[in-house]
């Protein structure tokens, strides 16, 4: 496929830790290259458990919130607070655990996420599914700012390319296995044993580590002073502007899509599973599509997918009242979201080149922060209107993306060599 190699140009650019770095400086093991695509895998697995917990509760919302009798509004807040932490510890993690081996790091930060998921599962009540919350997200901005980069350190250098790409599929993986199976899970046997799967799948992926990873002292300390040198640039401030409108848009319409789908499709849990299952897949489709297109059309990529989320959520309220007009809405809207990660990520890459570091950081906290208002914005709408408001709502941050991304465009401003 052209595309795989194409789609993560730009993140195996954006890898914390991982300039390119000279061959003197990190020394690939002699090892078989079974055992360095076994560790490629692992910390794969690991992104897709961290993705998986992140997003599940978007599947099992209303039922966490019927059992603590809260909103699904007030159930929202399981969404915003990692995004929040882990837009805030993504440089402040990056920076603190610099000098230590990125193999413990690594383990310590998947050893937390199981944890989290226990915790969410025997949670006597809702703050403690909150504080597990507080935990994953320290786990998101710590294992991303890690793991995103370690193709280079783990394979040979003409494998390097496929390596990422595999490391990155667990972002819509986790979206087109993850959530639907979750909620299969929950639909059979409540939601807690969701989290009691989820936190012996994330045991297993420990092990896994642990064994097939092998020792990675640091390549260099990351500072964070390059960060605030990259904020001045007006590339970089386009590329928070557009990541800032379209994942509020996403989020704050994407979080909700269950109570819509129950209230205004009147798609029963079987239904929903289903229709979750196809956005997941679709989802994979405009990954693929996105990352070969966005290296050499950024503006019209990025835009296109901006504009499509628009024209979903902005008519879903209208034929998302039968099961064919969802279904069609939530493909087109997969694939449509499906590109916006990797848009967002080559933005940041092309904003700062000399600097990718600073890049990865910028794109995991902004991405984040933005995930969180977003899921915040659309549960406090919901409570005092309906999901179909919300949707419109999106709708609008979605279109003024799309301008913002026409302005770029016309300023003719040249992206740093």
């Amino acid at each position: 496929m052209p595309s795989t190699t194409t789609g993560t140009h730009s993140h195996s650019h954006t890898g914390t830790h991982t300039h390119t770095s000279r061959p003197s400086d990190t020394p690939l093991p002699t090892r078989s290259p079974l055992v360095g695509w076994l560790a490629v895998t692992s910390v794969t697995l690991g992104l897709f458990s961290i993705v998986t917990t992140e997003i599940l509760p978007i599947g099992l919302l209303t039922s966490i919130g019927s059992s603590f009798t809260i909103s699904d509004g007030m159930a929202g807040l399981m969404m915003t607070m990692p995004g929040l932490l882990a837009a805030a510890s993504a440089p402040v993690v990056t920076a603190a655990t610099a000098r230590r081996d990125r193999r413990l790091m690594l383990c310590v930060f998947i050893l937390l996420l199981a944890l989290a998921n226990f915790l969410a599962a025997a949670a006597p009540n809702y703050w403690f599914v909150l504080v597990s919350r507080v935990l994953v997200g320290v786990t998101i901005g710590g294992f991303w700012s890690i793991g995103a980069g370690l193709a280079e350190r783990l394979v040979p250098a003409a494998s390097v390319g496929r390596a990422t790409a595999v490391i990155f599929s667990a972002v819509p993986l986790g979206s087109a296995l993850g959530v639907p199976a979750g909620t299969f899970i929950g639909d059979l046997a409540g939601w807690r044993v969701t989290f009691v799967v989820m936190g012996a799948l994330t045991l297993g992926v420990l092990i896994m580590l642990c064994l097939v990873v092998p020792p990675l002292p640091p390549v260099e300390a990351t500072r964070l002073s390059v960060l605030h040198t990259t904020f001045r640039g007006v590339h970089t401030r386009y590329a928070l502007l557009l990541t800032f409108l379209i994942v509020f848009a996403h989020f704050g319409t994407y979080t909700y899509v269950t109570p819509f789908l129950e209230q205004v499709t009147h798609s029963d849990s079987r239904q929903i599973t289903l229709l979750l299952l196809i956005y997941g897949a679709a989802g994979i489709v405009g990954n693929f599509l996105g990352g070969a297109m966005v290296t050499r059309r950024p503006h019209a990529t990025f835009g296109l997918a901006a504009g499509l989320i628009a024209v979903v959520t902005l008519l879903l309220p209208l034929v998302g009242r039968s099961l064919t007009g969802a279904l069609a809405s939530l493909i087109v809207w997969g694939v449509a979201y499906g590109a916006v990660p990797v848009s967002s990520q080559t933005w940041f890459t092309k904003a700062t080149p000399h600097t990718p570091e600073a890049a990865s950081v910028l794109f995991t906290a902004s991405f984040q922060a933005t995930f969180s208002l977003g899921a915040f914005a659309g549960g406090v709408v919901l409570d005092h209107s309906s999901p179909s408001t919300v949707m419109a709502l999106g709708g609008v941050s979605a279109a003024c993306m799309v301008l913002a991304a026409w302005s770029h465009y016309i300023r003719h401003l040249a992206w740093p060599a």
